[in-house]
């Protein structure tokens, strides 16, 4: 929505025609009302927000690469340069690029300050809205190096599936499956949380496999231990948007045919 012709709050009494200059500029309209004109800066606080949000996500993602691809787990590595020794560590190898930017505060620092500035303005133009600037441009600018650092590092990295299957292959994790397993023989949800709680406790407890228990069980026997095996619990779900391999077949097609649609709208706009 075009501004052009507000002036500072209340028009002009020149024969000025906004409707004119929007049309020519290439804006959907002109102004409703001046006022709201120079004063209103919705459009940078709600900018704001979602680059905020979009670190916040990054952030998170950075924290799932640097778990995983600790020496603890050691699910992957990525050969981006960006990594450093740590001063007192010599050891220690720390993924720089997704370090600070990714904390996701500079963005929600930016929002947090814009709408403290804005709070308690008056209508009309205020010089305090001149502040709306380098919020804006400096939440742009670290985004972008955000996203650029991420692509770097997914697009070099290397999956360890041996110790990816590895990890996942423990017995505990089919608790879930266990428990579901008795629902749909009858037992009442509460009653097999409670079952296989039980197991999986006197298992830790007692140093003995998770699977030796559900075979000696009479509620489970030996028709319940091929859901101790990944690969089984994997298949059986099939809830849509759920992790089994039709689910996510299903959910990367889509993804695909977002990215080429995004694509495809962003080269037209360039165009």
């Amino acid at each position: 929505m075009s501004p052009l012709g507000a002036g500072a709050l209340a028009g002009s009494s020149l024969g000025i025609d906004p409707d004119l200059v929007a049309d020519e500029l290439g804006f959907a309209s002109r102004f409703e009302n001046s006022l709201d004109a120079v004063s209103d800066r919705d459009f940078v606080a709600e900018t704001l927000f979602d680059i905020a949000l979009l670190a916040i996500h990054l952030s998170r993602i950075g924290e799932e690469i640097v778990v995983f691809s600790s020496e603890e787990f050691g699910l992957f590595t990525w050969t981006t340069p960006g990594r450093r020794a740590a001063p007192c560590f010599p050891r220690r190898r720390t993924p720089t690029s997704l370090s600070l930017p990714w904390q996701g505060r500079p963005a929600v620092g930016h929002l947090a300050g814009f709408l403290a500035t804005l709070k308690g303005l008056p209508l009309s133009y205020n010089r305090d809205l001149q502040e709306d600037k380098e919020p804006l441009f400096d939440a742009l600018d670290q985004v972008v190096l955000t996203l650029v650092g991420l692509d770097g590092v997914l697009g070099t990295a290397t999956f360890d599936l041996d110790r990816m299957q590895t990890a996942a292959s423990g017995p505990g994790l089919a608790a879930v499956d266990l428990a579901e397993w008795l629902v749909a023989t009858g037992v009442p949800f509460r009653d097999a949380h409670g079952l296989v709680g039980s197991l999986v406790r006197e298992s830790v407890e007692r140093g003995v496999p998770l699977g030796e228990l559900v075979e000696a069980h009479p509620g489970f026997g030996e028709a319940a231990l091929e859901l101790l095996d990944p690969a089984v619990a994997l298949q059986r779900r099939t809830t849509p948007g759920g992790t089994g391999p039709d689910a996510v077949a299903v959910q990367l097609e889509r993804f695909r045919h977002r990215l080429a649609s995004d694509a495809a709208r962003l080269a037209e706009r360039k165009a």
